[in-house]
């Protein structure tokens, strides 16, 4: 099933690790501080984007008078326990990991999460040592669904990207893996089930968990 891949690259919330959870309390509670409610539109606006291009989102679309930097740290400090303690793995991920490793594979992830909490989560659930690069969504131009993070994924691999096989578990981040010419294998999330319809139809391969394919 790999045979034809020298790269594997995963996203991270909601692929690696089961923390898209997290994040919907965390807007509201930001959002409380300052007196407003989270709008039902929010999640699916923001999806996709980086930890900067959604802090930018956040400013401009409540008015905040935070600055950026401000913005990015509330989050970070917010989710800094979640991700250290908190968060796991999903199922069989190390299995998987365990894998590609045998079998050869260069690793990257491709995440638009902010780095700290990215480095934080794969350090304390003990997969870091399996990846040879993490790029975040603020290392490139655009975030998801532009192809940018996972192209500058395989070029820091060293690997073109019609070898690549990305793992994603969003829309937006499948998007991302056909604009760069790579395969999308789409994990389900609950948070993303909104959008299975049109994930499994630009999807090269949909699976409801990873012991489907190991």
């Amino acid at each position: 099933m790999f045979d034809k891949y020298d790269a594997i690259i995963f996203d991270l919330d909601g692929t690696l690790i089961d923390s898209m959870w997290i994040w919907k309390a965390i807007d509201v509670d930001f959002l409380e501080k300052r007196g407003m409610e989270l709008p039902d539109d929010l999640q699916k606006a923001i999806e996709g984007m980086s930890f900067t291009e959604t802090a930018m989102y956040f400013k401009e679309r409540f008015n905040l008078n935070d600055s950026l930097d401000e913005i990015k740290k509330e989050w970070n400090d917010s989710a800094y326990d979640y991700y250290k303690n908190r968060i796991n793995l999903k199922k069989n991920v190390k299995e998987l990991l365990d894998i590609f490793k045998e079998q050869g594979k260069v690793i990257g992830i491709g995440t638009s999460n902010s780095r700290m909490l990215a480095e934080l989560v794969i350090k304390h659930r003990e997969v870091e040592d399996y990846f040879d690069v993490l790029i975040t969504s603020c290392d490139v131009d655009k975030g998801k669904p532009s192809p940018d993070v996972f192209l500058k994924v395989s070029e820091s691999l060293n690997v073109k990207p019609e070898k690549c096989l990305v793992f994603e578990d969003t829309y937006a981040g499948v998007q991302a893996a056909v604009n760069a010419n790579m395969d999308c294998f789409a994990i389900y999330d609950k948070i993303a089930s909104e959008s299975e319809e049109d994930i499994i139809k630009t999807a090269t391969k949909y699976i409801r968990s990873y012991d489907e394919i190991i």
